[in-house]
């Protein structure tokens, strides 16, 4: 028989943001439970609101499966002595199987006899299984975690009643003082409590008690409304997915309604207007169908439309004193200039325990000056570049960004061009920032590319010299994103530069300008280099890439992010081909051997009057050959030339002892193998690769 539960977590309300996660983290850990308890099920189906985790598993089986099975104990020699009796061995074995000597069997296993029982394991039924739930109930994390009561049991919000039915039966188990149950709650205010007679009623009764328990349901519904809200007044509305996420797990019984606000706000920039509606009130804002902004909005009730109106006027209300203060700030912020601005960024700290946010820009203006010749930047986008840096964080000490965090580089770029800055400079300003998530949007201009980059550089190194490095899941700094967004830009700008000889580069650069805070940077480069190797992989992986090329070309020799990733690409790209794995499996062979010499870089010649057989010659000429303009190549060009050194590569071990009893014979061989070793590290670590026939 197919059996139906019903699990249901009724709760305090959650933060938005937290739902989605959290019932996606119970569905899952739900289904390992059952699959490690030998439960079968046909499906779950998941419901959440901001009251309310529940989960509807149907077709469970009545029972887990019986099991047969022969357990292993000791060697027939340790069971039994020379008379043939039982030893404490074996009775001890048979007794923790629940079993006697008695039941005891032998069979050979590789030509020695072992001990093994017979067991049968009936298997438990579903009923006996599930209470196991409460283990899955307290098990789940959640970003923040609180306590209730006198119990130091902590959980996303306080648990307030449990539901467990299979099918009409409650399944008993409680999570500190409160029990399971066949009770659920209704909506907080148009509902009221109900009795489950049976699992299968549940999304039924809760509906009727103003509840929409099924999120997809519900944000269907809320678009629905919003978009005839939209209809019925000609307007245009942009139905942000993270809005409407966030808003559908606000409520259990969503009404959308509109509001207006004075036309006097609309001289206010369209993004203070945005921000202040969409991330303060969670309103959609509406445009006309040309994409202008208008002044109203779309919200969204948790209950029905009594007495809407009241509840459309307090929302207006707060939206207008909102707007009030961002309209006090534009006007405000208007009467100062830039310089004004920059000149109070120099009281303003950095960090502590580094520099000023001015002297940060002093820094940033002489990498980005050297960063943006490197790139090859116009003479036009330099000065632009120039002007940009010495002038790029002057919003964070305005009244619009003190009140609205979230538009610093915004406003920035607004004010700029207010102030007469040219729309290069100011769209640097903003750009800077970008990307403001691991996968957000990247500078498209490359002057906010180039400005962009060094202001994360900057970040990085001095964080890193202050000793603020990230560790674990600890990074109160953000300079994991930011060394992802480094990587991110310069794969998209296609900018060709050794990361750790323009950062020593950079590093002397302000130290001439002295301009530099008073920390060791210097010291620095190297994990610096090996921290943003790590968010080379992550963007490798994000790509497809597999995990040990990814691994192999952030472990050579080169460090240039560029060629780091064209070399991953390339080897992505020939893994799958016939000859592969034998082309790697040559030059892997070539680096292990070479390992087993110590040469510095000026002290690889090789000398040919030592060769005693023709596969030196042939591979020393190949040798030659391949490592003309090298450095100068592509990645898929070095490969190239790697690969046609595999047949000379084997042809050489086959006729020549490399570690020759004479000294000088080896050093000779090992001096011609560490070449081919440092050719093929520039291309990255092969040994690392995994290789398979």
């Amino acid at each position: 028989m197919a059996n139906n539960f019903l699990l249901e977590i009724g709760l305090e309300e959650i933060p938005a943001h937290v739902v989605t996660p959290s019932i996606n983290q119970l569905k899952k850990r739900a289904s390992d439970f059952l699959k490690d308890q030998r439960i079968s099920f046909a499906d779950i189906k998941t419901f959440s609101t901001p009251r309310r985790l529940a989960l509807y598993i149907t077709g469970l089986a009545d029972k887990q499966p019986d099991i047969d099975k022969s357990v292993k104990g000791p060697a027939k020699k340790i069971a039994q002595d020379d008379d043939g009796n039982w030893t404490k061995a074996a009775i001890g074995f048979s007794r923790g199987q629940g079993a006697t000597p008695d039941d005891i069997t032998f069979k050979d296993v590789k030509g020695t006899e072992y001990v093994f029982v017979e067991k049968h394991i009936a298997g438990k039924p579903v009923k006996e299984i599930l209470p196991g739930m409460k283990d899955v109930i307290t098990a789940m994390t959640f970003p923040t975690m609180m306590k209730w009561g006198t119990y130091s049991f902590e959980y996303v919000r306080p648990i307030k009643w449990l539901v467990a039915l299979l099918n009409d039966q409650v399944i008993p188990f409680k999570i500190l003082d409160v029990d399971t149950d066949r009770i659920t709650s209704g909506h907080r205010f148009l509902g009221k409590d109900i009795e489950l007679a049976n699992a299968n009623e549940y999304e039924e009764k809760l509906t009727e008690q103003f509840v929409i328990a099924d999120a997809a349901k519900r944000k269907e519904l809320i678009s629905k409304q919003i978009n005839k809200i939209a209809a019925d007044n000609n307007w245009k509305i942009n139905l942000d997915p993270d809005l409407l996420e966030e808003v559908n797990n606000l409520v259990e019984w969503p009404t959308a309604f509109f509001g207006n606000f004075d036309e006097k706000y609309l001289t206010i920039p369209d993004e203070v207007l945005i921000t202040s509606m969409k991330d303060h009130q969670r309103f959609f804002y509406v445009t006309d169908q040309d994409g202008k902004l208008l002044p109203h909005f779309i919200s969204v009730r948790n209950g029905n439309d009594y007495d809407i109106q009241n509840v459309v006027a307090g929302n207006e209300k707060v939206l207008t004193a909102r707007l009030d203060d961002a309209m006090f700030f534009y006007q405000e912020d208007q009467k100062k200039s830039i310089a004004d601005y920059v000149e109070r960024l120099k009281k303003v700290s950095f960090h502590d325990k580094i520099s000023t946010m001015y002297e940060k820009m002093q820094r940033v203006q002489v990498m980005s000056a050297y960063l943006g010749k490197l790139a090859g930047l116009s003479a036009q986008e330099l000065k632009d570049l120039n002007r940009a840096a010495a002038i790029y964080k002057f919003d964070l000490v305005t009244g619009m960004v003190g009140e609205f965090a979230e538009l610093q580089g915004v406003m920035g770029n607004k004010y700029a061009l207010l102030n007469g800055e040219d729309q290069a400079v100011a769209t640097a300003i903003s750009e800077h920032y970008m990307p403001i998530s691991a996968n957000g949007e990247l500078p498209k201009t490359n002057v906010g590319a180039i400005l962009a980059i060094a202001d994360k550089l900057d970040s990085i190194l001095t964080f890193f010299a202050a000793g603020m490095i990230p560790s674990g899941s600890n990074d109160p700094y953000a300079l994991r994103r930011q060394a992802t967004g480094v990587v991110r830009i310069v794969a998209d700008k296609k900018l060709n530069f050794d990361l750790d000889e323009t950062l020593d580069k950079l590093i002397d650069l302000e130290d001439q300008a002295n301009v530099a805070p008073k920390l060791d940077m210097k010291s620095q480069v190297a994990a610096v280099s090996a921290f943003t190797k790590d968010r080379i992989k992550q963007y490798l992986d994000d790509l497809g890439v597999r995990y040990d090329i990814a691994d192999a070309v952030t472990s050579g020799s080169h460090t240039n992010i560029l060629f780091n990733i064209a070399s991953a690409k390339t080897l992505q790209d020939h893994k799958d081909e016939a000859d592969f794995k034998d082309i790697i499996e040559s030059l892997t062979r070539v680096q292990r051997i070479s390992k087993k010499g110590s040469f510095e870089a000026d002290d690889l010649n090789v000398d040919p009057d030592l060769f005693e057989n023709d596969s030196e010659k042939a591979l020393y000429q190949a040798v030659l050959d391949a490592s003309e303009d090298y450095t100068a190549q592509s990645a898929e060009e070095d490969f190239d030339r790697l690969s046609q050194l595999k047949d000379k590569i084997n042809d050489y071990f086959d006729a020549t002892m490399v570690m020759a009893k004479d000294e000088q014979l080896k050093n000779n061989h090992l001096r011609q193998l560490t070449i081919i070793a440092k050719m093929i590290m520039y291309l990255g670590d092969l040994d690392k690769l995994v290789v398979k026939g």
